[in-house]
């Protein structure tokens, strides 16, 4: 069996499959060159992560592909329905990357709520000469214990994060499609193998009624069908003045011009986008806006969550061979 790895592999995992006798490729290939890559070389299965679109082109003209692997959560770089009507085998790794995603919203609140995505910028250039004016400028942070975290999607991702929140203190309410609460169980290490448990039960409500009470504001929901915002410019006019965002769900999650109007004119304290519409190519002028705090679409690019999905990766492709 040949794989190609096309947006990479876990090098432990690349030798576990080598192993069993299956050759890997981690050579990137063009989207333009892939039909033709994968039929020469004939490769029986694809893994991407989210850059590689796996789309009816491919599907329809690589006959002898047979699965398509994802390593992260969401699938919309695939059409993954019309691929299993055609009889390929396509799945993804949900829970490798959950501890690593909730780790970067919480970095984002905290870098927020004290402006260090400003500070860490701004003190190299003028820290020397303007240490007082800094100083000052920045002399109005606030602390997230007591502050209301909204989640909105509680799957695995949702449910780290708020474990995260509750141990800092915070309240956490959230939006869901189903359900009207959750319980969220907090372990608390008490040395060596003692751990205390705590379960909290998390109120779901609606949109509205979470805009309206919340601090700071999570997304962790897939890629809505048509293309619309979870968060619109309706929504983010709603949110509490002062509030905060962190988007590591989707590019188009939230609807990035009136998020960058509301940071810009003051209405949020701030939002953090880990996500963008038009991936690799940001919108440039989300890229000058003062107050966002953005990063590279990295939640899941810690080492230990790209060693879970690459063993994931390998207990899916052992089962297929």
């Amino acid at each position: 069996m040949k794989v190609l790895a096309n947006d990479g592999i876990s090098e432990s995992a690349k030798t576990q499959l080598e192993a069993q006798g299956i050759t890997v490729s981690t050579d990137h290939v063009e989207q333009s060159r892939l039909i033709e890559v994968l039929n020469s070389e004939g490769y029986a299965g694809i893994l991407v992560r989210s850059a590689t679109q796996v789309r009816r082109d491919i599907i329809d003209s690589c006959p002898d592909l047979r699965f398509i692997g994802r390593g992260g959560v969401g699938m919309d770089n695939i059409d993954v329905a019309y691929a299993r009507e055609q009889g390929k085998v396509v799945f993804n790794t949900p829970a490798a990357s959950s501890q690593s995603v909730a780790e970067l919203v919480m970095a984002h609140l905290f870098a927020m709520a004290r402006s260090l995505h400003r500070s860490y910028q701004e003190m190299p250039a003028r820290g020397a000469d303007d240490f007082k004016v800094l100083k000052k400028a920045y002399a109005k942070g606030i602390e997230l214990r007591g502050k209301t975290l909204g989640i909105v999607g509680f799957g695995r991702i949702g449910t780290s994060v708020a474990q995260y929140a509750l141990g800092c203190g915070m309240e956490v309410i959230g939006v869901d499609r189903e359900g009207t609460s959750r319980n969220v169980t907090v372990q608390v290490p008490l040395g060596g193998d003692r751990v205390l448990e705590v379960v909290v039960e998390i109120p779901l409500m609606p949109m509205s009624e979470m805009l309206a009470k919340a601090d700071a504001v999570t997304f962790h929901v897939p890629a809505q069908e048509d293309g619309s915002p979870v968060l619109d410019a309706a929504g983010v006019a709603a949110m509490k003045k002062g509030a905060m965002i962190v988007n590591t769900a989707r590019g188009g999650t939230v609807d990035e011009a009136a998020v960058r109007k509301a940071v810009e004119e003051g209405h949020l304290r701030s939002a953090a986008l880990d996500v963008f519409v038009g991936e690799p190519k940001p919108d440039p002028a989300l890229l000058q806006v003062d107050g966002l705090a953005l990063t590279p679409h990295i939640g899941a690019a810690t080492l230990e969550a790209q060693d879970r999905i690459g063993d994931e990766l390998v207990e899916r492709i052992l089962e297929l061979r």
